[in-house]
């Protein structure tokens, strides 16, 4: 894993002005040397994150420019010899601890400096070397070793301790693609908080695939020579303003936000709409995202992975590259982080924002008065990119010019593979290289999105087309009309996507009508794959990621509910999260509601997804269904290019 943090020192920034400001590296600092100085501190305790404490919707309602903020942040710390977590609230301004609560048999997700110790452990275990020198491997140094979240399985290692299970690929050099040979049938159990492995388990070598698989310039032959380049030039400059974290573009304003788990949030969402500025979403993140296996075997059965809960999204952020991971006129943003000591760190362009061209956005022509109106749509890009292990995920927030969001998510990388033999069962794997075969698997994504449209006084519509029956209200049976269902309460709120029925789900502020006399509100629409989880309910991971179960839930706003899964998935026997909160079936009419929306991708890999996988998509599209008085771009201008013809 490359190292992407950055001292402190080069990064200091002033004193926030706004709650919702992005943590400086002196706050979060203080914030540690505050945490560290109570006396409740255990001995040799980690940080598992150091960030802000979110002011809660009320507090953010009272607060007016200018007037001083008690800056509060969060600390959760984990202490090496027992089995619990500790989270912390601080006053910054007062240096003051606000809470202090012990979680007992809660486990942080993997710490960094924990996997270190679980490489180092693993590789210099002689069982483990044993088991290397059985497949005629000398140089342990060649062996890459990945710690993976252990799940739930009621192993006797899982009891009271926080474990890891590692695996191993061979390296024929540092830069080496490791997972191009996997090495079969080794697993070792390693103990985090002892800092030993339990056990080595060999299950049986496994012939290593015969390439190297490598994706190398200088590797894959000779370069396409004949693309020409293609240049983004904004000769005058981004049409987005930034102040602190406050972006304004257009009629848009929004604050960026960063978190270690859910990596980029995005804050009080409005869109200026003449003289008023109306509120969209409060507050837009993905809170949980979960890579269930579907291969029954030992070495790969068990794999279920919490790139949120488990790992942290945020925690894996990229420094993003101008002409490689960003085009255009850009502006990015830092995101400051603690280590397990508590230090704050810099990931530079940890977040990238610029402007793109994408297309047309409303055109007519007029045959009878000869007139040809075209207008061009632009977006703003709002975007990180995180690499969990052998896997990248890019999160593109959109906002056009005609009042749509969209989350764009774009996977990439490299599938985590297995070693095969000819006649092997590949009914739960398909072959992607010689001796080479990825198990079936998916990735799906929780978006928590807390919606207040005009408002927080918000009611949740289903709506999906409807055929009418053939009679004599329907002579040429051919009519359909649009069927609405309000859902009243959580557990009637837990729906899935029905693409034959164009299925969406509208959230409408019965207080606030359009001039129709309809009340206004925006649309939460499907527009790419849209898988629940496939793995049985009592499954390990059907139990810890419930969420997944349905592409839709709905609550009451809480402030206290923020994760999908909960707030400590990593081996968690199951239950937390969205099915514990919607159990008590609140009442979610006329009130401040929190959509939370699955998504994802089911991954049967083809050898085109090898050795590095070609982008593959999936999001979601929030659009504007009567909040406005007609089509909010008419006053887009008509381009001014010499080829463009608009109206005399």
């Amino acid at each position: 894993m490359t190292d992407q943090r950055t001292p402190l020192a080069a990064h200091a920034t002033a004193h926030p002005v706004h709650p919702l400001e992005m943590v400086t590296g002196e706050e979060m600092q203080r914030a540690a040397e505050i945490v560290r100085a109570d006396a409740r501190f255990p001995a040799n305790g980690m940080f598992a994150h150091v960030r802000l404490h979110e002011p809660a919707k009320d507090e953010l309602a009272g607060y007016a420019a200018g007037q001083a903020v008690d800056r509060r942040l969060e600390a959760l710390v984990v202490p090496p010899d027992r089995l619990e977590a500790i989270e912390i609230v601080v006053s910054v301004a007062s240096g003051e601890v606000v809470s202090w609560t012990v979680q007992p048999g809660m486990r942080p997700a993997l710490l960094f400096g924990e996997s270190m110790y679980a490489i180092l452990g693993v590789r210099e275990h002689p069982e483990w070397q044993a088991a290397l020198r059985r497949r005629g491997i000398e140089d342990f140094d060649l062996v890459q070793i990945d710690p993976w979240p252990a799940g739930s399985f009621g192993s006797p290692h899982e009891e009271g301790r926080r474990i890891s299970r590692c695996i191993a690929y061979l390296r024929e050099s540092a830069t080496d693609n490791g997972y191009a040979r996997p090495l079969e049938g080794m697993i070792a159990f390693f103990d985090h908080g002892a800092r030993e492995v339990l056990e080595v388990v060999d299950l049986g070598a496994v012939p290593l695939p015969p390439e190297r698989g490598s994706y190398l310039p200088e590797d894959v032959g000779p370069m396409r020579d004949d693309l020409k380049p293609l240049e983004i030039t904004q000769p005058d400059g981004p049409s987005f303003t930034v102040d602190g974290n406050l972006v304004q573009w257009q009629r848009w304003s929004l604050r960026i936000g960063f978190d270690p788990y859910e990596g980029l949030t995005l804050h009080d969402i409005s869109y200026r709409d003449g003289d008023r500025t109306r509120p969209v979403l409060h507050r837009a993140s993905i809170s949980e995202m979960v890579v269930p296996y579907g291969h029954p075997g030992p070495m790969h059965g068990w794999k279920n992975a919490f790139d949120a809960g488990e790992w942290g999204l945020g925690r894996m952020a990229n420094s993003l590259t101008l002409g490689c991971d960003c085009l255009g006129e850009i502006h990015y943003f830092d995101a400051i982080l603690a280590t397990e000591e508590g230090t704050p760190y810099t990931v530079e362009h940890a977040i990238c924002m610029h402007e793109e061209d994408y297309g047309i956005l409303w055109k007519h022509q007029d045959l009878h008065g000869g007139t040809t109106e075209v207008r061009r749509s632009r977006r703003l890009v709002v975007s990180f990119i995180a690499t969990v292990g052998n896997y990248e995920y890019g999160f593109y927030w959109y906002f056009y010019l005609d009042g749509n969001v969209q989350l764009e998510v774009k996977l990439t990388g490299i599938v985590s593979p297995m070693a095969v033999t000819p006649g092997d069962d590949l009914s739960c794997a398909n072959l992607i290289a010689p001796g080479l075969a990825a198990p079936n698997h998916q990735h799906i994504f929780s978006a928590r999105l807390d919606l207040d449209i005009d408002g927080t006084t918000n009611t949740v519509v289903e709506v999906e087309a409807e055929a009418v029956p053939p009679g004599p209200d329907n002579p040429w049976a051919n009519a359909f009309r649009q069927k609405s269902t309000v859902l009243e309460t959580e557990l009637a709120a837990q729906r899935d996507v029905n693409a034959a029925t164009s299925r969406a789900w509208k959230v409408v502020n019965p207080d606030v009508t359009n001039r129709l006399g309809l009340p206004v509100g925006y649309k939460l629409t499907p527009t790419m794959s849209t898988p629940t989880m496939l793995a049985a309910p009592e499954s390990s991971v059907g139990r810890r990621a419930g969420f997944a179960r349905h592409n839709l839930w709905v609550t009451p706003y809480s402030p206290d509910e923020r994760r999908a899964a909960g707030d400590y998935p990593n081996q968690h026997e199951g239950g937390d999260g969205l099915p514990r909160w919607t159990a008590a079936d609140r009442p979610i009419t006329d009130t401040d509601v929190v959509l939370w929306y699955t998504f994802g991708v089911t991954h049967f890999a083809r050898p085109e997804d090898w050795p590095v996988m070609p982008v593959e998509y999936t999001g979601f599209l929030l659009s504007p269904v009567g909040f406005f008085e007609r089509n909010p771009a008419l006053d887009v201008p008509p381009s001014t290019g010499a080829g463009c013809h608009a109206s005399p």
